[in-house]
C-alpha cells in the first residue's frame, strides 16, 4: 500500500511524503503507482515554478516535499490530496492517506 502523508500547520498544508507500492500490479505495470508518481512530480514542479522553493528529498521508494506555510502553496497540496482520494476511489486499498500536524 502507498503511504501518503500530508503535513499541515495551522490549517495550511506544508508538504507531503510518499512511500510504498500500491500492490495493484507488478512494479512498472501498476497504474495506481504511475498516477501517484506523475501527480507528485507535477505538484513538486508547480511548487518550484510558482516560487514556493520546495525542499525535496528523494530516497529509496520515498519522496518528501516541504514548503514554508503559505495559503497559495497549500492550494496545490490540497489538490494533490484530492487527486489521491480520487485514485483511492478508483483503486480501493491502494493508498493510505494521513494528515499530520507539524
Amino acid at each position: 500500500m502507498i503511504q501518503a502523508r500530508f503535513y499541515g500547520s495551522k490549517g495550511v498544508l506544508t508538504g507531503f511524503s510518499f512511500s510504498g507500492h500500491s500492490g495493484l500490479a507488478e512494479a512498472g505495470h501498476d497504474v495506481a503507482c504511475a498516477a501517484v508518481s506523475s501527480a507528485v512530480q507535477l505538484t513538486a514542479n508547480l511548487l518550484e515554478e510558482f516560487g514556493f522553493a520546495p525542499r525535496i528529498k528523494v530516497g529509496d521508494n520515498l519522496i518528501e516535499c516541504r514548503v514554508a506555510p503559505n495559503k497559495d502553496a497549500s492550494r496545490f497540496l490540497e489538490q494533490l490530496r484530492l487527486h489521491f482520494e480520487a485514485i483511492l476511489e478508483e483503486f480501493p486499498n491502494t493508498i493510505n492517506i494521513t494528515i499530520s500536524e507539524v
